[in-house]
């Protein structure tokens, strides 16, 4: 019986899938998504890595106990970072909030297996230079009566992946980028790690 309990508790950890997170600023949705999966069977956040080294991500990736990483641009493009997630065994790659295009070469490596989140309903208001408070500053500008979150799978060119699934909210009268920022962040806290979670298990990894 000791034997038995040993070999299921084996295949139980080869089961769980490895998420690692890009990251380049404060780490909201990182912090959201390593506590959910905390509590989840299906996969475990092992790496939080980014291009920043001020970026609050950090802090909140320690003060949870998950490794981080930190890596210059040019370390992206010349596949070190690649090298990192390889050695890791990482099995899905989370975008949360990184601002940087995914190089070629890492896309590749992971086809169909990078996700990221953008505050919009794409395709409007995508793009390079389209994120955090210059997406929202362009919703209100078009005078758009709703805006929302698109998680994407993520390719070679800005915000141009496949859509795995949007979520709405209303633009009010007297917005700003600033309120409405704080609606469509709420929409990403509630969504993206479960939207994560059902693709961990969707694409059978």
């Amino acid at each position: 019986m000791p034997r038995r309990s040993a070999l299921a508790r084996s295949a139980h950890l080869r089961s769980v899938k490895r998420i690692a997170i890009l990251a380049s600023g404060s780490g909201s949705n990182a912090q959201r998504l390593i506590e959910h999966f905390q509590r989840s069977s299906v996969a475990d956040v092992v790496l939080v890595a980014g291009d920043r080294p001020e970026a609050g991500v950090f802090t909140r990736a320690w003060e949870l106990g998950v490794p981080s990483y930190r890596f210059t641009p040019a370390q992206l493009r010349d596949g070190t970072v690649l090298r990192e997630l390889q050695a890791l065994r990482v099995d899905l790659v989370v975008l949360a909030g990184f601002l940087r295009l995914v190089p070629a070469d890492l896309v590749r490596a992971f086809p169909g297996r990078i996700v990221n989140i953008h505050p919009a309903l794409l395709p409007r208001h995508g793009g390079q230079g389209m994120w955090g408070h210059h997406v929202h500053a362009a919703v209100l500008a078009a005078g758009d009566r709703e805006s929302g979150i698109t998680i994407h799978r993520v390719n070679e060119r800005y915000d141009e992946g496949e859509h795995l699934f949007q979520a709405r909210c209303p633009v009010l009268p007297d917005d700003s980028p600033e309120t409405l920022a704080l609606r469509v962040l709420a929409l990403e806290h509630a969504h993206y790690p479960r939207v994560v979670e059902q693709l961990v298990m969707a694409i059978g990894l």
